[in-house]
């Protein structure tokens, strides 16, 4: 039976489970019929930060343009352009004993692609949820989801993991950012072109 967050709550993930290296961590979300005058393109990445919250280089940021982390640690399974159907949107596989020491939290975000000129925002997702599953046998442990409560931001924190006294931690976030990815990014210290 997954444990299911709510904005803010914290859970162990390692701790009763012990032996779990690889999850997986799967990110959706369903769009509102509005006509914005474009499709919706919603895009998860992972940011693996260090003590500072910040990377500490740029392939420390995993998304459509950098599908793997050099550790092999963090694997984006590829973007999908509509959100379309059920279930998860995108998926980024986690190898916990691969996570370099140097890496202590990995944020989860999603962000909207050329949301400006699509006239787009959070206010018109629906149903976005994070949710983390074992690889190796399919059970989800956990699961947030994140409610309604966005109107004008593009870019959106789902959640965290984190290692704490050697294990790995779960947070919910839900915060939201006006600015779309380059606020990300400028907030975990990527340089972005």
């Amino acid at each position: 039976m997954p444990v299911s967050l709510k904005k803010g709550q914290k859970v162990s993930l390692t701790k009763g489970n012990p032996g779990l290296s690889k999850v997986v961590v799967g990110l959706g979300w369903d769009v509102n019929q509005f006509d914005t005058g474009g499709d919706f393109d919603l895009d998860a990445a992972a940011f693996l930060l260090g003590d500072t919250g910040r990377v500490s280089k740029s392939e420390d940021f995993v998304f459509y343009g950098n599908l793997a982390h050099p550790s092999g640690s963090v694997t984006h399974l590829g973007d999908n352009l509509t959100g379309e159907g059920d279930g998860d949107d995108e998926q980024i596989k986690i190898e916990l004993s691969k996570v370099p020491e140097s890496v202590t939290k990995i944020a989860f975000t999603v962000t909207i692609y050329e949301p400006e000129q699509r006239r787009q925002n959070f206010g018109q997702v629906n149903n976005a949820f994070i949710r983390i599953y074992n690889e190796l046998t399919g059970e989800e442990l956990l699961r947030y989801d994140l409610g309604e409560d966005f109107s004008i931001e593009t870019a959106v924190v789902f959640g965290e993991l984190y290692k704490n006294n050697g294990e790995w931690k779960f947070n919910a976030i839900g915060s939201g950012y006006q600015g779309g990815l380059a606020a990300l990014c400028a907030n975990y210290g990527v340089d972005v072109e």
